[in-house]
């Protein structure tokens, strides 16, 4: 059972993604906030899966509760999935930075909303097309200071290319088709380098891998 907690400061959006998730079998909302600073009480209280957490709201706003769970080691297993509106995409490298495993807009479909609330469960990064293009377009591709202690010389030169990989999209049957080698060897390279580099998840993974330089956006 996936556990789902909802933050978001408007109980339409909030009911409208509760009775989505409610309907399937293998999904259960524990828990809903108004507010950031409720967010993460409740996220300690309940230890969801997910937390779907909106970008803007009042009292704390969705990127510091993400940084607070992030932080928390007794929340390592919540992964953080912003909602955000398309004008609102100036925020999405700050989340990704703080801690969340990805984004969706609102105006998501339904059946690719729960598709990405399992894809999210199982720790992969998800961010949506539209978000990845502007993230790529408007961000990464600025110069930026590789992070302090990023621990690249420490990668092997297999767990370079799966980090690239990583950034490119790619899940652990995709890198594994493309290195010709086994989805667990895949999964072993990815996990050792999001260890090396201190990446909480995939998201973070990626992240690092366009600000340190190991990967050139092509545009």
């Amino acid at each position: 059972m996936i556990r789902v907690l909802l933050v978001d400061d408007q109980p339409l959006i909030r009911s409208g993604f509760r009775a989505l998730l409610e309907i399937e079998d293998d999904i259960e909302v524990v828990a809903e906030a108004a507010d950031g600073r409720e967010g993460v009480e409740l996220a300690r209280t309940h230890l969801p899966d997910i937390a779907l957490i909106d970008i803007q709201m009042p009292v704390v706003d969705g990127i510091e509760a993400t940084r607070r769970i992030a932080a928390d080691p007794a929340l390592s297993g919540v992964h953080v999935v912003i909602l955000t509106n398309y004008g609102l995409d100036e925020y999405v490298f700050d989340a990704l930075r703080a801690g969340a495993a990805g984004f969706l807009v609102k105006d998501i479909e339904p059946e690719d909303f729960l598709h990405a609330i399992r894809v999210a469960a199982r720790g992969d990064a998800l961010l949506a097309p539209s978000i990845t293009r502007r993230l790529i377009h408007r961000y990464v591709t600025q110069p930026r200071t590789p992070p302090p202690g990023a621990g690249l010389d420490e990668l092997t030169t297999r767990e370079r290319e799966a980090v690239v990989l990583v950034a490119q999209g790619l899940s652990n049957d995709e890198i594994a088709v493309h290195m010709v080698i086994s989805p667990h060897t895949a999964k072993t390279h990815v996990n050792r380098a999001m260890t090396k580099l201190h990446a909480r998840d995939r998201a973070q993974l990626v992240v690092l891998a366009y600000e340190s330089g190991l990967v050139v956006p092509r545009l």
